[in-house]
């Protein structure tokens, strides 16, 4: 492949397998003890491999490492992300923590993307049903903790999770449902967890 070295292609396609298997990247220890590499060499690979733009790393956090270019046979192998589900979800705790943790499901692009985080969340209720979004379905969300205007998120207001339409105001936020029997919600602040990316629906 034009632009990668073989180890590095080795690299990336052991952090993208780890990834899809595990819900989480790899810390750099467990690609050194793979490939029985030093340290330094695994973090001298990830920087090329950032250069030329298959990675992302911070460096402030563990396990931190995003795949951003997948270079496997995407016809031998295609892409399944790993996508926990919530239930219900308990208040005080992370939004991702085994309390709040409902199972996995396995979905294939276009779901999910590689180098994407996501997780899924049952819609209860018909307060997005003009929308398309309906009692039932399973939303697709991408994690994010920013939107812009007019996007479909998932937002924690007081410990509780809603999913609504999202606007910027002066002086607020608006949550707009997509029915008229919903009122929309005002707050000043609230947290942003994802961003919708699809509904999956089953008959």
């Amino acid at each position: 492949m034009k632009g990668i070295t073989d180890r590095q292609k080795e690299v990336l396609t052991f952090i993208s397998n780890f990834t899809e298997e595990n819900s989480y990247p790899p810390t750099v220890r467990e690609i050194g003890e793979h490939f029985g590499i030093s340290l330094r060499a695994v973090q001298d690979h990830i920087s090329a491999l950032q250069k030329k733009g298959f990675l992302s790393q911070s460096q402030k956090r563990s396990r931190s490492i995003r795949v951003l270019s997948d270079v496997r046979d995407r016809e031998s192998q295609p892409f399944v992300g790993k996508v926990p589900l919530l239930g219900t979800v308990a208040a005080g705790k992370p939004l991702l923590s085994e309390e709040n943790l409902d199972g996995y499901i396995n979905l294939t692009e276009p779901f999910v993307r590689p180098g994407k985080s996501y997780f899924a969340l049952r819609v209860r209720g018909l307060s997005m049903q003009n929308a398309g979004i309906l009692d039932g379905d399973l939303a697709i969300i991408e994690q994010a903790s920013t939107a812009i205007d007019g996007q479909i998120i998932v937002a924690v207001i007081d410990n509780a999770i809603t999913l609504k339409r999202y606007y910027k105001e002066s002086d607020k936020i608006r949550l707009q449902p997509e029915n008229p029997d919903f009122k929309p919600i005002f707050c000043t602040e609230l947290r942003i967890v994802g961003i919708l990316s699809n509904i999956v629906r089953t008959y």
